[in-house]
């Protein structure tokens, strides 16, 4: 399943993060804040827990996401601004990291690096920019299975068609929450009308 936000609000910040003229301070806090609000809405009935707190009236029985149940994966380096983002509204949620890189020759990705903690019987929000050709989301969702985790729930701000139908062909069972969809993949395997490279425009490391 994937579903594509519908929010005005998160439409509006995807545009913003395609105008050339939005640095990479605003281009990271931009990707940052959609993450909060797409995170919010993939778990909107995720588990909660009965918890004691303290209150201006004193204790109070409150329900709370059972966050010791998620694990948050960003694929670095472009997922590190989302990673950051959902954090602020999950702080005391575990994360782990995967670093992978596409070949601009064959558009194939290729995994470098992985810190990942003990992921059984918890769900994955496996954070990721950009779905282009599926490729890099495909490898890091077959990575975790393999290390034994119980649900993986992708979040991303925007992707091509052709990259959703490879990932949901690859794991159907897999739910996809996008904040974007755009038109397509163009010759050279990039999304249009897309925004660029993620990774670079948030770091500025581009030329």
């Amino acid at each position: 399943m994937y579903k594509e936000s519908t929010n005005v609000v998160v439409k509006h910040l995807v545009n913003r993060l395609r105008d050339v003229r939005t640095a990479s301070n605003e281009f990271r806090l931009t990707i940052e804040e959609i993450s909060r609000m797409i995170a919010a809405e993939a778990l909107s009935d995720f588990p909660t827990i009965t918890t004691n707190i303290n209150t201006w009236q004193g204790p109070l029985d409150v329900e709370m996401i059972e966050v010791q149940k998620l694990v948050l994966v960003p694929i670095l380096r472009a997922g590190e601004p989302m990673l950051t983002g959902i954090l602020k509204t999950l702080p005391y949620a575990r994360s782990g990291f995967l670093a992978m890189k596409r070949d601009e020759q064959t558009a194939q990705s290729k995994l470098f690096y992985e810190n990942i903690p003990d992921v059984e019987d918890k769900t994955i929000l496996l954070l990721d920019p950009m779905v282009a050709t599926g490729g890099s989301l495909i490898d890091a969702i077959t990575y975790l299975k393999n290390k034994g985790a119980k649900k993986i729930l992708s979040l991303n701000v925007l992707g091509a068609p052709e990259g959703i139908k490879a990932v949901q062909d690859a794991h159907p069972d897999v739910n996809i929450y996008i904040a974007q969809i755009d038109e397509r993949l163009d010759d050279n395997k990039y999304i249009r009308p897309g925004l660029g490279d993620a990774g670079d425009r948030a770091f500025n490391t581009h030329g």
